[in-house]
């Protein structure tokens, strides 16, 4: 009987199929716990897809393995989630919390997203310095003194500034120019200071002013104007005229600030008024800010959402987003209430330290107040989505003129800026189906020594290599959301082959680049256009596509020397002092108040400086030489 050979080929199992989609997200819900937390969808590259939050991991996320989704978008999100990320949280409070700090990180395909989140004008009055002084503030609060605001925008902020100067007759001066002074600026001569530099007013009454401004940015304005109005009484009885005269400019100028405002709430101290409207797809928030009693502005917001989102979400995760890294008011006023209203309330108080409501008032005057904010919301989406179909037939148009593939949704402009070479920078805008995308802008400086002084090619072949470099490794790491669909170069076919050489260098062959040359004299409507594999060609004078490119052009222009002009301030400010080794902030300081000025430290012996607080006869000899370098 012949013994059976074994058979000596072994069937190699295949490895199962990674799990997507709906079958991932159930394998994980096994291990979810029943506790609040956040998780995260992520696609193929491992990219944020959507972001959530739960009061119950498991039971929330089950239900996206279910397949029972509201809108085909949900649907679409899960069949393109490769993976899942989960963090527990103490309570849905936190939860909430982390789910909108990762939206505005990550900013996920499919979440609701605030596309503009810069910072708010505010008003300052410095206390790090003896004389208070009352100035525009954006940013941080990392200078020592009192914040007012936010205001909507640096519009309604310099106009409140301009209107505080005349009735408070605050410096708004910087320190050197302050201490640097020997006579009164011309703001004392139209009355809008009151030259504390000179001593034209006690440091106690000037005290008094400085109070009284605080007073009326706190919303006790009647106070204020009540005592005025004594005053000026007084004054005028006892037959002062001229001091009768400067209380009443100054009432008039705080009457002034209100007088003109379309809200002016007679209930309400401090607010925040919010107000959604949506309409083809698109939604509009608009926002009035309420301070001391009176509108501090209002602006009109354009979330990311998509056609299937409800009112009530899209202003969910707008109040969400709006209020992550910004102080809360004690008053939310929404024109609907939202999902996580109490949540939302709750984490803002605990934020805060104070109590903080969002409410949804139905009649009275909080209502009067939602309803304008609305009309408003109505009135700017109507302006947007007819702003859209135009700016949709332009892109078509480029598209068209310039042969490309499709509608272009972002076109990046560059534009240089030097004078014979010094202090050269380029700069970079962007423009796409909304619009200018100003916080797409970039500014290079050149940084190139070996360029000769004014070689507009070689700054031009600078800026473009670290675009090109740039966007290369946004490529290799699939981060393809900043690649444009059209570069434009200011100038004419020189321009254009330093473009082109850079492009071919780094591998970037995918972009169309065209070349804009100014007609002859400048003249705006005889621009040529240079394409490669094109001979130089020129639009109808009368063609809105040409009027477009102008316009993306001149930006490009206005940006690049904005960028040069403040580049060379800077330098022009610069002292020797900045140099010298061992002067610091401090010093510089004490050296620019002992001598007014660097020419006075220039002009100063070396025993002189020694009299300055923290010079010693080493560091006055380095000063000493320093300003006499070459000399």
């Amino acid at each position: 009987m012949d013994e059976t050979t074994p058979s000596e080929v072994t069937a190699t199992e295949a490895e199962p199929a990674p799990l997507i989609g709906a079958a991932l997200i159930a394998d994980e819900v096994r291990r979810l716990p029943d506790r609040p937390g956040v998780y995260r969808m992520l696609g193929e590259g491992g990219e944020a897809l959507y972001v959530g939050k739960a009061r119950s991991l498991k039971k929330r996320v089950i239900q996206y393995a279910q397949g029972r989704f509201h809108t085909n978008r949900i649907a679409h999100m899960v069949a393109l989630t490769r993976s899942m990320v989960f963090v527990t949280t103490k309570t849905e409070t936190e939860a909430l919390l982390l789910e909108i700090n990762l939206i505005k990180s990550l900013k996920p395909r499919f979440n609701v997203l605030l596309r503009d989140d810069k910072s708010f004008p505010e008003i300052l009055i410095r206390r790090d310095h003896p004389t208070a002084q009352i100035r525009k503030h954006r940013g941080a609060h990392s200078i020592k003194g009192e914040y007012f605001g936010p205001f909507a925008s640096a519009w309604a902020v310099n106009r409140t500034l301009n209107t505080l100067q005349k009735a408070f007759l605050l410096r708004s001066c910087s320190d050197s120019v302050f201490d640097a002074r020997t006579r009164p600026c011309m703001l004392h001569q139209i009355k809008r200071c009151s030259a504390p530099c000179v001593d034209l007013i006690t440091p106690e009454a000037y005290e008094a002013l400085v109070e009284e401004a605080r007073q009326f940015l706190r919303g006790k304005s009647r106070g204020v104007l009540a005592r005025l109005s004594d005053e000026m009484q007084a004054a005028s009885d006892a037959l002062e005229f001229e001091t009768a005269g400067r209380l009443r400019d100054r009432i008039r100028a705080m009457a002034a600030i209100t007088a003109d405002q379309v809200i002016n709430p007679e209930t309400l101290d401090e607010a925040d008024i919010f107000a959604v409207h949506t309409e083809g797809g698109q939604a509009c928030v608009q926002v009035v800010f309420i301070r001391a009693g009176q509108n501090w502005g209002d602006r009109a917001y354009f979330p990311r959402v998509d056609r299937a989102d409800e009112a009530e979400d899209i202003l969910d995760a707008f109040l969400g987003q709006f209020y992550d890294e910004r102080p809360a008011p004690k008053t939310i006023l929404a024109n609907i209430a939202v999902p996580n209203q109490a949540l939302l309330a709750q984490a803002l108080s605990e934020r805060m330290e104070r109590k903080v409501e969002i409410l949804t008032p139905q009649r009275g005057e909080k209502r009067q107040l939602i309803d304008h904010a609305q009309t408003n919301a109505r009135e700017a989406l109507g302006r947007k989505m007819s702003e859209s179909s135009a700016q949709g037939k332009l892109l078509a148009g480029v598209a068209e003129t310039f042969g490309l593939d499709g509608t272009p949704q972002r076109i990046e402009v560059y534009d240089n800026s030097h004078i014979m070479g010094t202090n050269a920078v380029g700069g970079m805008i962007v423009a796409g189906p909304d619009g200018l995308m100003k916080s797409q802008y970039r500014k290079f400086n050149i940084k190139s020594t070996d360029l000769t002084p004014g070689d507009d090619y070689g700054m031009m072949r600078e800026v473009l290599r670290r675009r090109f470099t740039r966007m290369t490794k946004e490529a290799e790491a699939g981060e393809d959301d900043h690649r444009p669909d059209l570069i434009l170069v200011d100038g004419g076919e020189g321009q254009l082959d330093a473009a082109l050489e850079m492009a071919a260098e780094l591998g970037v062959d995918d972009v169309p680049i065209v070349g804009v040359a100014k007609g002859p004299d400048r003249d705006a409507g005889l621009e040529r256009f240079f394409m490669p594999g094109r001979p130089p060609f020129m639009l109808d004078p009368k063609s809105p596509v040409l009027y477009y490119l102008q316009r993306l052009r001149d930006e490009a222009h206005r940006f690049a020397i904005g960028a040069h002009r403040a580049k060379r301030a800077a330098a022009m400010v610069k002292s020797p002092l900045d140099e010298i080794d061992g002067v610091g902030p401090a010093r510089k300081r004490a050296l620019l108040h002992a001598f007014g000025s660097a020419r006075g430290v220039e002009r100063a012996s070396i025993a002189d400086l020694m009299k300055v607080d923290g010079v010693s006869q080493p560091l006055a000899e380095r000063i000493h030489a320093a300003f006499r370098k070459g000399a």
